[in-house]
């Protein structure tokens, strides 16, 4: 392990005990959404049901050695058949917002041409519970499970892909723009290109840097072309989800400095500088070398399409060293001496959530921003015999980041929101259920749900706007 010597990316002189105390009170505005969130493949379970087609993620987890435990998502929490189960445990918690996704092969069993009228109507009628409940619905249109069918033609590698995608979107906008206020396109871009094109641990489990480099072009391309479709059909509002990590240099030299700047404009600007000021960061062509595919000026239009928030997924930071073996960013990941670690073997680092919405608001005009994605993965025990399930690293988690947000809407982010991953214990993609990240404990063999004191906390400090992080 290496000792992190508090320097940002930047190579400012900025750590994290510097940063502002948080503000006495509630500290959050009048109207700010409380939300959990889930993705289709990771909760629904029953993914070929009533006409769905297959996606990547169906077809990447029944290929033997894809998945730790073995598993697949052919069950998952089975929220698919268990929607009023979990509307009710929603209620219990107070939730105001819930973020959800929609399985594009349950729409378009082929990826394009014919609408499946049964998908669609499954969305349909949970949009409407969750505005029965007073919840209000955040869809993704994308969370990582495209279309098998459309994988067969090149799927994100396909330059086509941007207008199947738009046309998707066409068909959710025009059964649901009249009630579903807050759209995002893509869940975490950046994550589709390293684990399912780089690294290929992902769906669709490919390792080449070609194919991650047009993925991350049309990703792009495809999320201008929906907002563009989105604008016409008259939706309210518009955005897109990141993954976000302040990376640090995991020593003073000059090497790990520069390691640190390049891993910031793989994994922070990547997607952001192209939809924000519609210019690619001047490190990535030398990164992705002969696989960077040219950009015209006609794609950056269509990529700085205006939206109006930015969803931010942030679970921790990352300390970096250069390796020059690491592609494409030459930045391989220490761990931090001392530090508390989740399942995920992530640093918890509440410091970097302020870190990130403070650099994203003074970097890019202090945008509309929503915190889409925070929680944490531990070894939660199994529910006692009074159905009580004891999580104090997760309550602690949560005051810690909730008081981060808190401090960074005190510096002047335009924060709106804030959603913890995740509603449900879920199918944790390739590590399957080994990973419990919910504020709801799911019993895998019987589906059995009970609430964590985690869930109990989050609804004390729904109730209270957020006073209550003021307790102990």
């Amino acid at each position: 392990m290496t000792q992190v010597q508090g320097l940002s990316a930047a190579g400012d002189s900025r750590t994290a005990t510097s940063l502002p105390e948080a503000p006495a009170g509630g500290g959050f505005p009048q109207g700010f959404l409380w939300g959990a969130a889930t993705s289709a493949y990771q909760v629904e379970g029953s993914p070929l049901a009533d006409g769905a087609g297959p996606s990547i993620w169906h077809r990447f987890t029944h290929t033997p050695g894809r998945v730790l435990t073995g598993e697949t998502g052919d069950v998952a929490c089975d929220h698919y058949r268990r929607t009023a189960e979990d509307l009710a445990l929603m209620r219990e918690i107070g939730l105001t917002a819930y973020r959800f996704s929609v399985s594009w092969s349950r729409i378009l069993p082929e990826g394009s041409g014919a609408v499946n009228s049964r998908g669609l109507d499954h969305y349909d009628a949970w949009v409407d519970q969750l505005l029965g409940a007073g919840i209000t619905p955040m869809l993704t249109l994308y969370h990582w499970d495209l279309p098998a069918a459309l994988d067969d033609r090149g799927g994100w590698r396909n330059p086509d892909v941007a207008q199947w995608f738009a046309d998707y979107a066409t068909v959710l906008y025009r059964r649901l723009a009249d009630r579903v206020p807050l759209w995002a396109t893509l869940n975490e871009p950046w994550v589709v290109v390293d684990a399912g094109y780089v690294h290929g641990v992902h769906a669709p489990g490919q390792r080449c840097p070609f194919a991650a480099a047009r993925a991350a072009l049309n990703l792009l391309r495809a999320h201008g072309a929906a907002v563009q479709a989105g604008r016409a059909a008259g939706c309210h509002a518009l955005g897109l989800v990141v993954n976000l990590e302040p990376k640090y240099p995991a020593s003073q030299g000059e090497e790990d400095r520069a390691a640190a700047r390049r891993a910031d404009a793989y994994w922070n600007r990547q997607f952001l500088d192209p939809v924000l000021l519609g210019q690619i960061p001047e490190e990535l062509p030398a990164l992705y070398g002969e696989a960077w595919p040219p950009w015209t000026p006609a794609e950056l239009e269509l990529i700085r399409t205006p939206v109006d928030f930015i969803g931010v997924n942030y679970y921790t930071r990352g300390v970096v060293r250069h390796d020059p073996t690491a592609f494409p960013d030459r930045a391989a990941r220490v761990k931090v001496e001392g530090a508390l670690y989740t399942e995920m073997d992530w640093e918890v680092f509440p410091a970097g959530l302020e870190e990130v919405l403070v650099w994203l608001s003074q970097r890019y005009g202090r945008p509309a921003l929503y915190i889409t994605e925070n929680g944490a993965a531990f070894a939660d025990p199994p529910p006692t015999p009074a159905g009580v399930v004891e999580d104090p690293q997760r309550v602690e988690f949560l005051r810690q980041h909730l008081r981060a947000a808190r401090s960074a809407i005190a510096r002047g982010v335009d924060l709106r929101g804030y959603f913890v991953w995740s509603l449900l214990d879920n199918f944790e993609w390739s590590l399957g259920t080994s990973r419990r990240f919910g504020l709801v404990h799911v019993d895998f063999s019987n589906q059995r749900r009970t609430l964590k004191t985690s869930a109990t906390y989050y609804r004390q400090i729904i109730l209270s706007n957020g006073a209550a992080l003021d307790g102990e």
